[in-house]
């Protein structure tokens, strides 16, 4: 017997439309803080441009930041999905901190794992410069609500 692996959904927003939500949602952030540089089938890659408040000791971004913007990546990823579902909510968050993520710009590629009805798993990689040299990695599961 050959399983099939399920087809890879197609996302239902732009990128132009979950920056609106993200900037709706989330009062006092402008624009420029949701940089949705790629959103493809089962993918999205956001940049983010490095703040001083993002900094620790040693200057560089801290785990809170790192684990603060896998969150974001793996949400917009799910949201640009299924539409914009607000009460979608972390249900566990897994971050490896690998090399330390330099206080300059820094991508993180969200790549859906598992899209459920209720569950939804998101794999997210944390680089700069080059892709294939990963800064950080996390695993998120997020809770959809019925709709």
């Amino acid at each position: 017997m050959t399983i099939k692996p399920k087809p890879v959904p197609e996302p239902v927003l732009t990128a132009d439309q979950l920056i609106d939500f993200f900037c709706e949602a989330f009062p006092g952030q402008d624009r420029s803080a949701h940089d949705f540089v790629e959103i493809t089938p089962g993918f999205l890659r956001l940049r983010n441009s490095a703040e001083h408040a993002m900094l620790r000791p040693g200057g560089i971004i801290s785990g809170p930041t790192q684990m603060a913007v896998a969150d974001r990546a793996a949400y917009a990823v799910i949201l640009a999905h299924i539409g914009i579902v607000p009460m979608a909510v972390t249900s566990n968050l897994n971050m490896s901190f690998l090399r330390g993520v330099e206080a300059r710009d820094f991508y993180a590629d969200a790549h859906l794992i598992k899209l459920g009805r209720r569950l939804a798993t998101v794999d997210v990689r944390l680089w700069q410069d080059d892709e294939s040299t990963v800064l950080a990695q996390s695993t998120v599961t997020y809770a959809i609500p019925d709709q």
